[in-house]
C-alpha cells in the first residue's frame, strides 16, 4: 500500500491506484511471468528429451545401425558379382569364344553418380537404394550371360574336360593365395605363384582336367612334383607331395588321384602348393574352380585367399 504527502492536511494519506496504474500492474507482472515460463519451456526442451523424443532418437540409431549392416552386406556382394563378371570376360566367354558380355555400371561409376546427385554420407538409405539398385541389374545381367554360356558349353564339353575347374582337394581350406606374399623360410614378401592348401599327410591329391602328366621335376624348392599338360594352353602344377602316383606321359582324367599331400622340398608344413599356367603365364587358380564349389564355399575360400599372410612354401 503506497501513501502520498497532503500539504494542506499536513499528512500522508492512502493513495488510490487509478484504473490505468492497475492495468500496468497487471500487464507486467503477467509479461514477466510469461517470460519466465518462456525461458523454462526453453532451457527443458533444450537440454532433456521427452519420452518420445527419447523413443524417436533410440529407433532412428538402430534404423542407423541395421541400413549401416546392410550396406556393409550389398558391397560384399557386389564384390562378389563383380569377381564374377571379371571371371565372366576373362575366362569363360575366352575359353567358348564368345563375345564379352555387356557389363552393368561399375562400382567407380556408382560413386561418381552418388556425388553428381549430391548424396552425402548422411543419406544413407538413398545411398542404399542405389547400390542395391546396381546389385539387382548386375545380377540380372550376369543370370542372362551365364545361360547365353551354358547354351554355348553344350557344344563344347570335351574342351571342357581339359581345363582345370575343380579344386585339387576335397573340403579345401586356402591357407594363403596368389600374389605377394612372406616366404616361410626367407621371410620375406615375394610372389607367390599359387594358391596353398592346408590338410593332413597322405590327403589324396586330384587332377583338376583331363591331361597327360609332363615331366615336372627339377623344379627348386617344389619337393615331390606333379606337372599336368592339358592343352589349349593349359598346365596345372602340384608340388610338396609325400607320393605321386603317375609317371610322365601318362593320361590322366579330372577327378583321378595322382599323389598324396606332403611337405616334400621348401616346405614349413604339410601342405599342397597348386599352379595353374596359361600360355606358359602363372594364373591365379582361385578362378579355376567354377566346377565343384558353392557360390558360399567359394566365396569363403576367395575370403581365405585375399589375405596378405605368410605362405607354406
Amino acid at each position: 500500500m503506497k501513501y502520498k504527502f497532503n500539504p494542506k492536511s499536513l499528512s500522508f494519506e492512502k493513495a488510490d491506484k487509478t484504473a490505468s496504474q492497475i492495468i500496468r500492474t497487471i500487464v507486467t507482472y503477467t509479461a514477466a511471468a510469461l517470460a519466465f515460463a518462456i525461458i523454462v519451456i526453453l532451457i527443458w526442451t533444450t537440454f532433456f528429451d521427452s519420452p518420445k523424443e527419447k523413443r524417436l532418437k533410440r529407433q532412428i540409431k538402430e534404423y542407423d545401425m541395421a541400413i549401416n549392416q546392410m550396406e556393409k552386406r550389398v558391397d560384399l556382394l557386389s564384390k562378389v558379382v563383380i569377381d564374377l563378371q571379371k571371371k565372366d570376360n576373362s575366362l569363360y566367354r575366352s575359353i567358348l569364344e564368345a563375345n564379352p558380355s555387356t557389363e552393368p555400371i561399375t562400382m567407380d561409376e556408382l560413386t561418381s553418380m552418388a556425388m553428381e546427385y549430391n548424396i552425402s554420407d548422411k543419406d544413407a538409405l538413398t545411398r542404399l537404394q542405389l547400390k542395391t539398385n546396381w546389385l539387382t541389374a548386375a545380377t540380372q545381367q550376369q543370370l542372362i550371360s551365364y545361360e547365353d554360356l551354358w547354351k554355348k558349353a553344350q557344344n563344347k564339353e570335351e574342351i571342357f574336360q581339359h581345363i582345370p575347374a575343380i579344386s585339387p582337394v576335397k573340403n579345401p581350406t586356402v591357407v594363403s593365395g596368389f600374389g605377394n606374399r612372406f616366404h616361410p623360410i626367407y621371410k620375406i614378401l615375394r610372389r607367390h605363384t599359387g594358391i596353398d592348401f592346408v590338410g593332413k599327410k597322405g590327403t589324396p591329391i586330384y587332377a583338376t582336367a583331363d591331361g597327360r602328366i609332363i615331366n615336372g621335376d627339377g623344379l627348386t624348392g617344389y619337393g615331390i612334383t606333379v606337372t599336368i599338360d592339358h592343352g589349349n594352353g593349359y598346365q596345372t602344377l602340384y608340388a610338396h607331395l609325400s607320393k605321386k602316383l603317375v609317371r610322365p606321359g601318362q593320361k590322366v582324367k579330372r577327378g583321378e588321384v595322382i599323389g598324396y599331400m606332403g611337405s616334400s622340398g621348401l616346405s614349413s608344413g604339410t601342405h599342397l602348393h597348386y599352379e595353374v599356367i596359361k600360355d606358359g603365364v602363372k594364373v591365379n587358380p582361385i578362378h579355376y574352380f567354377f566346377a565343384d564349389l558353392t557360390a558360399e564355399e567359394y566365396n569363403k575360400i576367395l575370403q581365405q585367399a585375399s589375405q596378405i599372410n605368410q605362405s607354406m612354401s
